[in-house]
């Protein structure tokens, strides 16, 4: 059985008019990235806040590396290289006074490892850190939290701030980290992002844990799907008759979306040929569109509160 380095259960943090965290339980595997999605307020802060034992829970519990998230939190922070949602620097000069103090709190002697960083994410750390950019405060922060080379990351919306450009830099240093065994828990609000780096991840929305996804089942999924187009409304009603699996119907426009096996799309594009159709595009399926089919299951109109 694969060791657990964070494990959470019935996580219940509730600060009243349905604001807060109720029931959150997930666990997060060695060596595993575990992404963290939803809206702002949809309750990912507060659960990391949790896990680094910023915040007492109300119910659940939360351990960190065996150890309770809340009771030892000092120790657990030893072992962490975090980034949180809102970053503030303390009152000094600049960037490489900052980074300096933190590696002397960390005991960190070499810092070839941070220099690689400032020169991956073209980071100038002599400039003034009050008079920074949230872009470049951002990277200072990162720099910060992975120049320590911890096994455990926990990082509170890393990309918030970054150019288009930089957020694929940081995304391949994630990477980078992942191949080296490290264990990674990142909240986002970019579907892509976490797709791209992460092991699963979970939907967080109102508070509540609605799916945990594995992005390597939904990589490897056989099932397609197809929005198709008649021209004419006879086509159209024939077709519906053939019995494919249809997930959505558009009588107003002749249309219909099909999902189907790999392993019967060429049947299915024989058939149209009998037909006269307008036109038919594939639907990619991704992470996105996996939560927003569950979420428009759950709730009227789900399809729209990603967004």
């Amino acid at each position: 059985m694969e060791e657990e380095i964070i494990k959470v259960e019935g996580l219940t943090k509730d600060y009243g008019q349905g604001r807060g965290i109720f029931d959150i339980t997930f666990s997060v595997k060695k060596g595993e990235t575990f992404g963290f999605v939803g809206t702002n307020g949809s309750g990912k802060t507060t659960t990391i806040r949790n896990i680094m034992g910023f915040i007492k829970p109300q119910k659940g519990n939360v351990t960190v590396l065996n150890m309770d998230a809340w009771a030892k939190s000092c120790e657990i922070k030893n072992e962490v290289s975090y980034i949180p949602g809102e970053i503030a620097f303390p009152d000094l000069n600049n960037g490489i006074t900052f980074l300096k103090n933190q590696a002397e709190l960390l005991g960190l002697k070499d810092m070839n490892y941070a220099d690689y960083l400032i020169q991956k994410l073209q980071l100038d750390p002599s400039a003034n850190l009050k008079r920074m950019s949230k872009g470049m405060k951002q990277k200072t922060a990162i720099v910060a939290a992975l120049m320590a080379n911890k096994g455990l990351l926990i990082l509170d919306e890393p990309t918030t701030g970054l150019d288009p450009l930089m957020r694929e830099t940081f995304l391949d240093l994630i990477l980078e980290e992942k191949q080296k065994g490290k264990t990674i828990l990142m909240s986002s609000q970019m579907f892509d992002e976490l797709e791209r780096t992460c092991d699963r991840v979970a939907l967080i929305y109102k508070g509540r844990i609605v799916d945990i996804a594995d992005i390597n089942e939904l990589k490897s999924s056989t099932l397609k799907t197809y929005k198709i187009e008649f021209l004419e409304k006879t086509d159209y009603q024939k077709f519906k008759k053939l019995k494919y699996k249809i997930i959505r119907d558009q009588p107003q426009y002749y249309q219909v979306t099909v999902e189907i096996d790999d392993k019967d799309i060429n049947k299915m594009f024989k058939t149209l040929t009998k037909y006269k159709v307008k036109f038919i595009a594939e639907i990619k399926f991704n992470l996105e569109r996996h939560f927003k089919d569950i979420l428009a299951k759950q709730l009227k109109g789900g399809e729209d509160v990603l967004q």
